[in-house]
């Protein structure tokens, strides 16, 4: 299997990583003007679940290094099989409640407060899990990112006044947080059934980080067929929608949803790589970024702060500061 033997080219698969879960949500949006958040998460689903058996059976089995994919399942054992598993079916349920979070409280108030949430007990868990890096300069960099993160909220909020509060924003921020707990937490359980430190030569009954994507992805997938199917009954926001609906879609919204999913799965897949050498709370600390490279891509491609004063500019200007700031000292705390 294809693994990292270096702590520069770790950090280079976080920033792909960080690239990625900033990035796989522009497929919702150019999904959204005819396709319903749920339908399009099936897609999403379904494409990441086929992304990691690609990834599995390709750069999980070639080289003579560690265990190919096949054999590595063959050998793992229950527990670890089900820890990878359980990370897959939390991602799932906190994903959902994000993105439901959304919906009621708008992104200003969800992204800030759940990612958030995430990023520090995350870290703080992944750590606590497999100790690697300087924790100080470590968690001053979580610090920045979370001032990048509720900048951007407080930018995003600006831009969104005149919608006024009511019970539906009530409920989105304690989805938020609950989301949030739970985020943090799946990263660990799929961390767990890895041998972080042995990818060359394995511990039995451990998962390389590709049989362990693998594992999380069908996790997502059969737990999407209890939670998506609920809020299809039953959505947060709008009307109902059936799985007739779903197989009306057109090929390319399918594809597009699919394309989602994928991305999502190469940015997990090179985190969980590349976490051998620079270990789970700085690969993960990094991936969690991502909302900068979301607002990225809100602020120059899509122009979502087109006609924003100056305050709001000058906390978007301010956000970008403190993101720098704080990827550079994540990546230093790793450096030693």
């Amino acid at each position: 299997m294809f693994i990292v033997d270096s702590y520069a080219l770790a950090v280079v698969f976080c920033f792909v990583t960080m690239l990625c879960w900033g990035s796989w949500g522009n497929t919702q949006k150019m999904a959204a003007k005819t396709w319903r958040y749920e339908l399009f998460y099936w897609d999403y689903v379904i494409g990441m679940f086929l992304f990691a058996l690609i990834l599995s059976l390709t750069m999980g089995s070639f080289g003579s290094e560690g265990r190919p994919f096949l054999q590595d399942l063959g050998q793992a054992s229950g527990a670890n099989i089900a820890s990878a598993l359980l990370g897959g079916v939390i991602f799932n349920a906190s994903n959902i409640l994000l993105s439901a979070s959304t919906a009621l409280a708008g992104m200003a108030v969800a992204f800030p407060l759940g990612v958030g949430l995430a990023l520090v007990l995350g870290v703080i868990i992944n750590y606590a899990g497999a100790p690697k890096g300087d924790p100080v300069i470590l968690f001053v960099g979580v610090a920045l990112i979370v001032a990048a993160i509720v900048c951007n909220g407080i930018a995003s909020g600006r831009m969104q006044k005149g919608a006024g509060g009511n019970s539906n924003s009530r409920k989105g921020i304690v989805l938020a947080m609950v989301a949030g707990v739970l985020m943090s937490f799946f990263y660990r359980f799929v961390a767990a059934a890895m041998d972080l430190d042995h990818f060359e030569n394995l511990t039995a009954g451990m998962l390389t980080p590709y049989s362990a994507l693998f594992i999380l992805s069908a996790g997502v997938l059969l737990s999407n067929f209890v939670f998506n199917t609920y809020v299809m009954k039953r959505p947060f926001v709008g009307a109902p929608v059936s799985y007739r609906e779903y197989f009306t879609g057109s090929g390319t919204t399918h594809l597009v949803g699919m394309l989602g999913g994928a991305v999502w799965c190469l940015g997990t897949a090179f985190s969980y790589i590349a976490a051998g050498k620079a270990g789970a709370a700085i690969s993960y600390a990094l991936g969690q970024g991502a909302p900068m490279i979301a607002a990225v891509w809100g602020v120059f491609i899509w122009k979502e702060f087109k006609g924003a004063d100056r305050k709001t500019n000058t906390l978007l200007a301010v956000m970008f500061l403190f993101f720098i700031a704080g990827l550079a000292s994540i990546i230093a705390s790793g450096g030693n």
